[in-house]
């Protein structure tokens, strides 16, 4: 039997955005071992008759010694383990991850989910870790890209050969999962609903700043925000600031869900103001599966989920005023146009981003 390992950061991404992955793999009689930080989605990941590695990893820290250690302990687990082949996603992973597979001559596929905010920056650190780029991409089987933004910025930079790159529509959704609901909230008024990090970069103030424009025309918005908090980011977005948004009457902090379909199904609208370098964000790609308008940035990524004016709308980046335009727009619309916008979120979902499309593109690497 053929052995498959997952590396990600942290268990999280493994079970949200790659479980159909490994269902798929599991059931063509694949051993699947997930490596990651441990967290709450361990034990789901267990459950589900997958062995799962704890692997300490500073997600965002920049120290060279951690990473070092980092590198050591991918080495340790690699060399014990012995896979068949390894697909990794997420920075840390895809580097460090690929250096320690190469000493050991397993091939690996790995996964661009997103820049983050890096690829933004000009300075000692970007140079860093795009020169680990460079170097540890020179060895994988393929290197998938979710965005020809994000493929094209890596092709002009020389970190990768043209040969092993390839797109992928994000991690994919699964459209059996997630299709259109019925709200079982009804009232008049529009609820707008913002799902992701609660964080600077992911344009959570920009939205604040929106939502406390446009609430003075209106008294019929609602504005939610569900995802997790990480008060130890830059700039950080923290719980007495959200507390002080609720009190204003501007924001609502839902936290975290379980599932998410039953916060998009009961929502209007779905913004996701990031200026953050995504790769295709997967709660867009959900959210267009199950008939939701979408505003979003026209920024890398976002705008691969939304046509302007046909399933959605884009603004600029870190624009205030350019979000409130696209709230308006869709705030003008009646009933029948917001749904025909729902109706094409989905199509799109259907004829782009299905899971299995992504899974088949996965499996092909196999042979």
């Amino acid at each position: 039997m053929k052995k498959i390992m997952i590396t990600v950061n942290v268990a999280f991404v493994a079970y949200n955005f790659r479980y159909g992955l490994m269902k798929e793999l599991s059931s063509q009689g694949y051993e699947v071992v997930v490596v990651g930080a441990k967290d709450s989605s361990s034990k789901d990941i267990e459950k589900n008759g997958w062995e799962f590695i704890d692997i300490p990893i500073d997600r965002k820290g920049t120290n060279i010694l951690n990473d070092l250690k980092l590198l050591k302990a991918y080495k340790n687990i690699y060399k014990k383990e012995k896979p068949d082949i390894i697909f990794q996603f997420t920075i840390k992973p895809n580097i460090y991850g690929t250096l320690a597979a190469k000493s050991l001559k397993i091939p690996v596929v790995n996964n661009m989910t997103g820049l983050g905010e890096i690829f933004l920056k000009e300075d000692l650190i970007a140079k860093v870790v795009k020169f680990l780029y460079k170097v540890s991409f020179k060895t994988p089987k393929k290197v998938f890209f979710q965005n020809y933004d994000d493929m094209n910025l890596f092709l002009e930079n020389g970190l990768v050969k043209k040969e092993i790159c390839d797109r992928l529509p994000g991690s994919g959704v699964n459209l059996e999962k997630f299709y259109p609901m019925d709200k079982i909230i009804k009232n008049d008024n529009v609820l707008f609903l913002f799902i992701g990090r609660i964080s600077d970069e992911k344009g959570v103030r920009v939205l604040y700043e929106a939502a406390k424009k446009i609430k003075n025309k209106y008294n019929n918005l609602e504005f939610q925000l569900l995802g997790k908090i990480y008060e130890d980011e830059k700039n950080a977005i923290k719980v007495e600031e959200l507390n002080n948004w609720r009190k204003e009457g501007i924001l609502d902090y839902l936290g975290t869900s379980k599932d998410v379909r039953q916060e998009i199904k009961n929502s209007d609208c779905i913004v996701l103001p990031s200026y953050y370098r995504e790769g295709v964000p997967r709660t867009l790609i959900e959210s267009a599966a199950m008939g939701k308008p979408i505003i979003t940035t026209d920024n890398g990524g976002c705008r691969d989920i939304v046509d302007n004016g046909y399933n959605g709308f884009l603004f600029e980046p870190k624009c205030v005023d350019s979000l409130v335009e696209g709230i308006n727009k869709f705030l003008k619309l009646n009933d029948e146009e917001r749904a025909e916008l729902g109706k094409n979120g989905r199509t799109k979902a259907k004829q782009e981003f299905d899971e299995k499309i992504v899974i088949e593109k996965y499996l092909k690497e196999l042979y």
